[in-house]
């Protein structure tokens, strides 16, 4: 449930295009054509700007910024621009500052959310999952490792890394009171990592 465009809807993907409803009834405001490989469309949508979405889907498809302008009752979407310079597959990614983050088909990317220009592309995490905190993107990747990331434009700079888990691991990590938890579909663990 967002806010976009001044009006509080669904903003929901679905196997073959993107929508928003009412809260109340359900009904359509809007759509737009989201066609992917097998109909896989797995990253939640984002709110970007007062009247922008931005989607993206893996299996080579890549990502769009939409922008929302009144008509009649509901919206009609157009374009902003498309590009397949981030591919989210099932990990959603995070704004900060004008950027998205996000694993690129496994591969942690910074695209510029105005243009869709590629800014960067390093760091080979898998299909894990990215967290924003304090300036910084932890990034709990495949293999059970946490990288912490400077989510800065200018250049791919990650600060450390350090092994926490083991096997195949596609959970969210979170944070709560100074603890990063993390787990997979055997393991789980917390670490301190607030300051003393």
């Amino acid at each position: 449930m967002v806010t976009v465009g001044g009006r509080r809807q669904l903003l929901i993907v679905t196997a073959g295009r993107v929508v928003g409803l009412t809260v109340e009834e359900g009904r359509l405001l809007w759509e737009f054509p989201w066609v992917t490989h097998m109909g896989i469309n797995c990253t939640e949508p984002m709110v970007v700007g007062p009247n922008r979405v931005y989607v993206s889907s893996g299996y080579d498809h890549g990502a769009a910024v939409l922008e929302l302008a009144p008509r009649g009752n509901g919206f009609e979407p157009r374009v902003v621009w498309a590009n397949n310079r981030m591919k989210n597959k099932f990990n959603d990614p995070v704004l900060y500052e004008g950027h998205i983050y996000g694993l690129d088909e496994g591969i942690l990317a910074c695209i510029d959310v105005a243009t869709g220009d590629l800014k960067w592309k390093g760091g080979r995490y898998g299909y894990g999952q990215v967290l924003l905190a304090s300036g910084h993107l932890v990034v709990l990747t495949e293999d059970g490792d946490v990288a912490l990331v400077r989510a800065s434009p200018e250049r791919f700079q990650e600060v450390s890394r350090f092994s926490v888990l083991s096997g195949k691991t596609w959970n969210n990590p979170a944070i709560s009171d100074g603890l990063l938890l993390v787990r997979n579909e055997t393991e789980m663990a917390a670490f301190r990592i607030g300051v003393e």
